[in-house]
């Protein structure tokens, strides 16, 4: 079979009925969804699916989706799912016409790779229901619409569902995705549940159903840039994180950063997952150091941890409500603290109580839905309570846009400010992450190699620190703390064992840093320094791309937070200025109906007409958002957009001019 895996391709829906598979036991699978459906939607459900097929397999394959639909909430059609290996080959090996589209392919596989993935048979690649595709045979029929379209060709994706190949040309994206893009009054919770389970849309996340995941390396570095400068915020000059703590839990696709980054800052990690095949994963991919599943034993880990000033990950195989108040009961201080449990997902495996097992959990969530809702609430506001014992004591807590502030208050939890408006924590965004770093334009830019080639890695991990080194011999003040984390972070990439799956790596650049960086991958890919291609992109999570309340635009405070035309903007400017694929979805970090946030992907292969997209299109990317943080006031983007304005003659923006805080205060 996997010899054959190219004609398996290029075939799409199988000519004959594949036999059915057997659930695997040693593959981590989605908790079965809400029953949220009536009989006759349920009949719709069936129907939907079954339009797939040709109508002599519909009788037999009725009953077998019916049966998935009982037992899992979704119909992801396991029969389909192909039997040769799953995980990023090198482009060259794709049955593409395009080279845009085998990178396209390559990177589909990358989000599927169970090396990679959360639940690969459930087509989710992380956050509990961050999905590709909604099931098997949307991947099939996209994988073959991808191997045949030309380079004057776009496929249009609604929600994982490939609608076909459409006329237009060598300028425009050759993919056009869109993620549960719902009318506004119809994107609560339930809709998501009956929806996807309707086989109509899904939930895309960020980089799952953009096609640009690059396994938790993909925020490691935003993790690590967080908690450096969290600790910034909290020591003294003369004082270093080792034998601090950093306190926090999840390890899925995202959150499983956590370890690696606490790691990389230096200190005491504390990762506490209920999960245990999510804990031993990230063990064995070395992303986490140790592993205990014994209050008592992490207890006395931890006090030698700090005793002896060490750097170690440690994972607790457990609920992280039971460490928060152990540790408060035995006098153990937490430095900072955190959560990056899926809370955007909380009644359906994104977050669990406490006193019930993994399975336990699971097992309510499809037997008694209502019942698991109470405990996770009750559990919410343990959760949070513990946690103010500890900020009482002086530790730093910030919410890392996991929605955990949002739902706990959504709990009653006692977790509003004094104004009983604002959140008593900052989020990461407010604090850190937005006035450092996106408001001056620098975020998550990441590339792939296309080989699949290690030494095509380090070569552009070189050729990015002597771009981003020349640049940093003349940044101003105001940039030269950024431009050092990411000089380092960049020289010791390689040392930290970051990859897994696809040869990836992400660096936080400016509108500068990203272009300079490009052209030089183009003109290393145009004379042969670089074997293949290189696809760029970036996380969701950036300066331009989301529009998040609750976290990406949670530092913007002139009411426009709640507002989202920078991403619907920004996805369509990218568009047309060159990106190869583009992205907009509802949902992705805080969950369905709090956020919307999009993304691009686009393939270098050193021509001159990629030189010139990348030019066009990312400067664009940035400045986008930039100038929308500079509107709302941000002291920051105000300086990065006038250094623009400055240096690109081209570019004209709308700024505001400040009002007197004295004049308000006597107008009313």
């Amino acid at each position: 079979m996997s010899a054959n895996w190219r004609e398996y391709i290029l075939q799409g829906i199988p000519a004959q009925l594949p036999p059915k598979k057997a659930l695997d036991p040693s593959i981590s699978h989605a908790p079965r969804r809400k029953d949220i459906l009536s009989i006759e939607e349920k009949k719709l459900a069936v129907r939907n699916a079954l339009r797939y097929f040709p109508s002599d397999w519909h009788s037999g394959l009725a009953q077998e989706f019916a049966q998935e639909l009982l037992d899992y909430g979704r119909i992801y059609m396991y029969r389909f799912r192909p039997d040769y290996d799953m995980h990023a080959r090198p482009i060259s090996e794709y049955p593409a016409e395009t080279q845009q589209a085998a990178a396209i392919m390559l990177m589909i596989q990358n989000n599927l790779d169970p090396k990679v993935a959360q639940h690969p048979h459930e087509l989710i690649t992380y956050g509990g229901n961050g999905a590709v595709f909604q099931n098997w045979a949307q991947y099939l029929l996209t994988m073959k619409y991808l191997a045949t379209m030309t380079e004057e060709q776009t496929l249009h994706v609604y929600s994982g569902h490939p609608m076909g190949l459409f006329p237009s040309s060598k300028n425009a994206p050759r993919v056009v995705v869109t993620n549960g893009m719902m009318i506004p009054n119809y994107s609560s919770q339930d809709d998501w549940e009956k929806y996807n389970a309707l086989g109509v849309t899904q939930y895309g996340q960020m980089t799952a159903g953009s096609y640009m995941y690059i396994g938790s390396q993909g925020i490691v570095h935003g993790t690590t840039i967080t908690v450096m400068n969290a600790f910034r915020k909290v020591l003294t000059p003369d004082e270093n994180p080792a034998g601090k703590i950093f306190l926090t839990s999840g390890l899925g696709g995202m959150s499983g950063a956590q370890p690696k980054a606490g790691n990389i800052s230096k200190c005491v990690t504390v990762c506490a997952e209920v999960n245990p095949q999510a804990s031993s994963k990230r063990h064995e991919q070395g992303w986490v150091d140790e592993l205990i599943d014994n209050l008592d034993d992490l207890v006395t880990r931890v006090r030698s941890a700090q005793a002896n000033k060490e750097v170690v990950s440690i994972a607790y195989q457990g609920n992280i409500v039971d460490v928060w108040e152990r540790f408060y009961e035995d006098e153990i201080f937490v430095h900072l603290g955190s959560d990056q449990t899926s809370l955007h997902n909380p009644w359906s495996g994104g977050y669990y109580p406490v006193g019930l097992t993994y399975e336990e959990s699971n097992q309510l969530i499809s037997e008694d839905p209502e019942t698991f809702k109470l405990k996770v609430k009750a559990t919410l506001k343990r959760h949070a309570a513990a946690i103010n014992k500890h900020t009482e004591k002086g530790t730093y807590f910030f919410d890392y846009g996991n929605a955990f502030l949002l739902e706990a208050s959504r709990a009653g939890a006692e977790v509003m400010a004094e104004n009983g408006i604002d959140f008593r924590y900052p989020s990461y965004v407010q604090d850190i992450l937005g006035p450092m770093c996106f408001d001056y334009g620098f975020g998550p830019f990441r590339w792939v190699c296309t080989s699949c080639d290690p030494k095509d890695l380090a070569r552009t991990d070189q050729i990015a620190l002597d771009v981003m080194t020349e640049i940093k011999a003349s940044a101003p003040e105001e940039i030269q703390q950024q431009m050092q984390d990411n000089i380092t972070w960049i020289a010791e990439a390689e040392q930290n064992k970051l990859v897994v799956g696809s040869q990836a790596r992400i660096l936080y650049a400016d509108a500068e840093g990203r272009a300079k960086i490009a052209e030089a991958f183009n003109q290393a890919v145009k004379n042969g320094e670089v074997s293949a291609p290189v696809v760029l992109g970036r996380d969701h999570h950036d300066v331009s791309g989301t529009d998040s309340p609750f976290r990406e635009t949670s530092n913007i405070y002139d009411g426009s937070q709640f507002t989202a035309d920078m991403a619907i903007h920004n996805v369509i400017g990218d568009s047309f200025r060159g990106a190869t694929w583009v992205s907009i979805h509802n949902g992705g970090g805080v969950g369905w109906g709090e956020v919307i946030n999009g993304g691009f992907g686009m393939v270098l292969d050193g021509s001159e007409e990629a030189s010139v997209r990348l030019k066009s299109m990312l400067f664009y990317d940035v400045n986008n958002g930039i100038a929308r943080r500079s509107w709302a006031r941000n002291k920051e983007a105000l300086f990065a957009i006038k250094r623009e304005l400055d240096r690109s003659p081209e570019l004209k923006v709308t700024l505001p001019n400040l009002v007197e805080d004295d004049l308000l205060d006597k107008l009313l």
